[in-house]
C-alpha cells in the first residue's frame, strides 16, 4: 500500500510540473493532491485565524486573504525542486532535500536552532547531522489528497518519535507516565515564541513584526496525551490583545528527559493554583523578560504579560492593555483539574 502511494505521489509530481509549465492558469484541486496539501493551502493559519473558530479575526475584522500571512505558501514545484546549472534549469529531488530550502519558510525553526547553538545545547538529531527529510516523508510535504485544517489534525503528518524509537527503556519515568505523556513533553527542551505580533503593522504595511521569546515550554492535551505546546500573543488596534495556545514541536530535543522537579510541585504550579500567572514583564532598557521552565495551560487561569505598540521601528510599552482573549488552537486542549492536581504532587521521595 505504501509503495503504491509513493508511486502515485511521484506520478502526480511529474504531471504537476507539466501542468504548471504549460497550463498553470487552468490547474484545479482535482488535478493533483498536492494542491490540497498544507504547504500549498496554508489552511492551518487561515483556519485558526477565522472568527468562526474563535480566532483573532474577532478583533481585526480583516479577512485572512488581506494579510501578509496568506502569501506564505509553496505555489509550485519550483519553490523546492527547481535548480540551475550552467544556465539550464531543471527539477530534482536532491534540491528539495537541501535543508536551507525548508528553513527559508520555517523561520521559527531557524530561531530555535540559533538559540540552541548560542547556548551550546544542540538538538540531538541535528547533532547527528540529521536533516528534515530523515523524519518528514513525501506525504508530509506533498499531502495525501485530503485538505487538512491544520498540521496538528489527526493524520496530517506522519513524522513522530515512535517511527524510529519503537522500544523505550524501562525507566521510572516511562513506567509512571506510561502512554499518558507524549515524548515531546519531557524531551523537548524549549519552544521559541513569536511574542506580541503587531497586527496593525501586518495589515497596513504587509510586514510581520514580533518579539522572539524562549526558555519556556507549555503543556497541553493533544490526541489523548499531554504534549509540548507554545503560545503566541498579538496586539490589535493599539491595546487589544489576544493569546493562542497550541501544541508545538520545536526540534530542540534532549537525549535525557526532564527531572520530576521540573514539572511537579513547582512555583509556577502554585501561582497557577492561585489563578494568575505572569508570563512576561519589563526588564532593563524595557526589554521583555519571561518566565522560564514548564508551564501548564489551564482554562480559567489569568495569563498576564507586558504588551507593546510598534511605531517607527520601535517597541513602545502599552500602559493599559485590555485583557487578552484566549484561543486554544491546533486541536489542543487545556490540562484538566485532575491532571493539574497530579502535577502539584511532589514526585521526590
Amino acid at each position: 500500500m505504501k509503495k503504491r502511494l509513493i508511486l502515485l505521489q511521484l506520478i502526480c509530481i511529474f504531471f504537476l510540473i507539466i501542468f504548471i509549465s504549460v497550463y498553470s492558469e487552468g490547474i484545479t484541486k482535482e488535478d493533483c493532491f498536492y494542491l490540497k496539501s498544507l504547504h500549498y493551502t496554508t489552511r492551518g493559519m487561515e483556519y485558526w485565524y477565522s472568527k468562526e473558530n474563535g480566532g483573532i479575526e474577532i478583533l481585526t475584522n480583516i479577512p485572512y486573504s488581506n494579510l501578509s500571512c496568506r502569501k506564505c505558501h509553496v505555489k509550485s514545484c519550483d519553490t523546492c525542486h527547481k535548480t540551475s546549472e550552467e544556465d539550464k534549469s531543471f527539477y530534482t529531488a536532491k534540491a528539495a532535500k537541501n535543508q536551507d530550502i525548508c528553513l527559508k519558510c520555517h523561520k521559527r525553526e531557524v530561531l530555535i536552532m540559533k538559540i540552541d547553538k548560542e547556548k551550546n545545547q544542540q538538538d540531538v538529531h541535528f547533532a547527528k547531522n540529521m536533516k528534515c527529510y530523515d523524519c518528514h516523508t513525501a506525504r508530509d510535504i506533498h499531502g495525501d489528497g485530503i485538505e487538512y485544517n491544520s498540521m496538528k489534525q489527526n493524520g496530517a503528518i506522519e513524522a513522530k518519535c515512535e517511527n524510529c524509537h519503537k522500544t523505550l527503556p524501562q525507566t521510572t519515568s516511562h513506567k509512571v507516565h506510561g502512554n499518558k505523556l507524549d515524548c515531546k513533553a519531557c524531551h523537548e527542551r524549549q519552544v521559541a515564541t513569536c511574542y506580541n505580533c503587531h497586527m496593525e503593522t501586518d495589515i497596513k504595511e504587509g510586514k510581520r513584526v514580533s518579539i522572539p521569546v524562549s526558555g519556556w515550554l507549555f503543556l497541553m492535551n493533544h490526541e489523548g496525551k499531554v504534549t509540548s505546546a507554545n503560545m503566541q500573543s498579538f496586539v490589535v488596534k493599539e491595546n487589544k490583545t489576544f493569546i493562542i495556545f497550541a501544541p508545538q514541536h520545536s526540534h530542540s530535543i534532549m537525549k535525557e528527559g526532564r527531572k520530576c522537579k521540573d514539572c511537579h510541585d513547582t512555583e509556577v504550579l502554585r501561582e497557577i493554583q492561585q489563578g494568575t500567572l505572569k508570563l512576561t514583564w519589563l526588564g532593563e532598557k524595557e526589554m521583555v523578560k519571561n518566565i522560564q521552565g514548564v508551564i501548564p495551560v489551564v482554562e480559567g487561569v489569568k495569563y498576564e504579560g507586558v504588551y507593546f505598540d510598534y511605531k517607527n521601528d520601535k517597541w513602545i510599552p502599552i500602559n493599559n492593555p485590555e485583557k487578552p482573549l484566549i484561543q486554544f488552537s491546533g486541536y489542543g486542549k487545556p490540562l484538566t483539574k485532575e491532571q493539574l492536581n497530579k502535577m502539584k504532587q511532589s514526585m521526590i521521595k
